[in-house]
């Protein structure tokens, strides 16, 4: 279902302080800290010896004391003190895995560290770059299974019946749309020229008239997902380039699979209008994890009756329409990075 030799979100970089945090990706238990260097650590969250959750015990300077009979670990998993011998047995050691901090997210390697190269981190430079501006939150345990939601982002369609109240627009699921993919990317292209613009984004643009809209949305293998959107005045320009007759804002997913009907699902909304408008960044944000309707919610509430009705239900495949493309894509491409891995293990 997913592809161990890949960079998956763990965490948002403020999260991370010098005390132990658990967290599962890819059905392997971790613990993260931050070691008084401010490089952060990830091992394996079960002790050498007796198997208890290493985030259950202490921090002692940038090793990790086990809260039931004190074996202490290092940063790179390697036991470095047992009670009451002072010979350490030489396989005492838990598995580190490779991290990397990069764009306000902590992300973790869950394969070979050989191959954790951190050139192939994704691109989410909008989440700290000075052009937008956004909060951004997380889902964590969130009750679907991680394609779901790569699922739900990559065909828009579903805005027109379950965000009618801002977003969604009739309009959307009338117009055509242009789906390009490579062996690792899949992008989905839709332009609906001369419409009357949804609730959200007629609030935004703050004039009358009809608008240019436009969702592209960028896959990249096997769990980010970037969306630009925005609507201009009609026939400003827009669709050519120029953008400056518009509102344009930018939807960032990152996804780690925890189990295999359960992710952490990291998300922001990014704008370039009205960026000093702190309540703005506030509404777009709190509204989506204090329980209230928000955009993020609805998503939250259809994607886990989702998954509960495939796990009551199941069958195989689904069954797909032509909105489905850009989804059936981005699934080909993590299909083809399991494959891939699993080939080369079978060579070792």
């Amino acid at each position: 279902m997913y592809p161990l030799n890949a960079w998956y979100p763990a965490a948002w970089s403020h999260e991370i302080e010098h005390a132990l945090t658990a967290r599962k990706i890819c059905n392997t238990d971790l613990v993260l800290y931050r070691r008084t260097d401010g490089v952060i650590a990830a091992l394996e969250n079960a002790c050498w010896h007796r198997l208890l959750p290493l985030s259950m015990g202490r921090l002692r300077d940038d090793q990790v004391i086990c809260g039931y009979h004190g074996l202490v670990f290092n940063s790179s998993g390697r036991c470095t003190f047992m009670p009451a011998q002072q010979t350490i047995n030489p396989s005492a050691q838990v598995r580190a895995y490779p991290i990397s901090e990069k764009h306000r997210l902590v992300w973790v390697w869950m394969g070979d560290p050989a191959l954790a190269d951190p050139a192939l981190l994704p691109d989410f430079h909008w989440n700290d770059n000075d052009d937008w501006v956004g909060e951004g939150g997380t889902f964590y345990d969130l009750g679907c299974e991680y394609r779901l939601v790569i699922d739900n982002l990559m065909d828009l369609t579903h805005e027109t019946y379950v965000h009618s109240d801002s977003i969604g627009d009739d309009n959307i699921t009338s117009a055509s749309f242009d789906v390009e993919h490579t062996d690792r990317t899949a992008t989905i292209s839709r332009w609906m020229l001369g419409i009357e613009p949804p609730p959200f984004w007629a609030k935004q643009l703050g004039r009358p008239g009809t608008v240019d809209r436009w969702q592209v949305v960028y896959f990249q293998a096997p769990s980010t997902i970037v969306g630009q959107v925005g609507v201009a005045v009609a026939g400003s320009g827009a669709p050519e380039g120029d953008k400056s007759q518009g509102v344009e804002g930018a939807f960032l997913a990152a996804i780690a699979p925890a189990t295999d009907t359960t992710c952490h699902y990291f998300w922001n909304f990014v704008r370039k209008f009205r960026r000093e408008d702190a309540d703005l960044t506030r509404a777009l944000n709190v509204a989506h994890v204090n329980g209230g309707t928000g955009v993020y919610d609805q998503d939250h509430v259809v994607l886990e009756a989702q998954q509960k009705a495939i796990s009551a239900n199941p069958r195989t495949p689904f069954y797909n329409l032509n909105i489905d493309a850009g989804a059936l894509w981005a699934r080909k491409a993590i299909d083809r990075m399991c494959a891939e891995e699993n080939a080369r293990g079978s060579a070792s």
